[in-house]
C-alpha cells in the first residue's frame, strides 16, 4: 500500500487537484458533510483569496472556506500519470 504526504488544504497551490484525507470532528464536520465535503472526495483549487479564504471545486459546485476551517482539513495530492 502507498502512503501518500497529507497537508492541510489552507496550504495547497491554486489549480491543485486533491482528495480529502481527514475532516475535523465536531459542528465543523456535520457543516462540512452538507456541503459535500468529506472523506474521499477530489477538490480542485480554484483561488487563494487575501486574508488566506480559498475557493474550492467540488464537480460543479465552488466553495469558499476560511483559512481556520481549511487549516483543520487535511488533504493529499492526487497524481496525473
Amino acid at each position: 500500500m502507498v502512503k501518500h504526504e497529507t497537508i492541510p488544504l489552507h496550504k495547497v497551490a491554486r489549480g491543485s487537484l486533491v482528495r480529502i484525507v481527514e475532516v475535523p470532528d465536531g459542528t465543523s464536520k456535520a457543516q462540512l458533510i452538507r456541503l459535500g465535503i468529506h472523506v474521499g472526495v477530489l477538490v480542485k483549487c480554484l483561488e487563494r483569496l487575501p486574508g488566506g479564504t480559498l475557493v474550492i471545486k467540488k464537480n460543479r459546485q465552488e466553495i469558499a472556506l476560511g483559512i481556520n476551517l481549511a487549516s483543520t482539513i487535511l488533504v493529499s495530492h492526487v497524481r496525473h500519470d
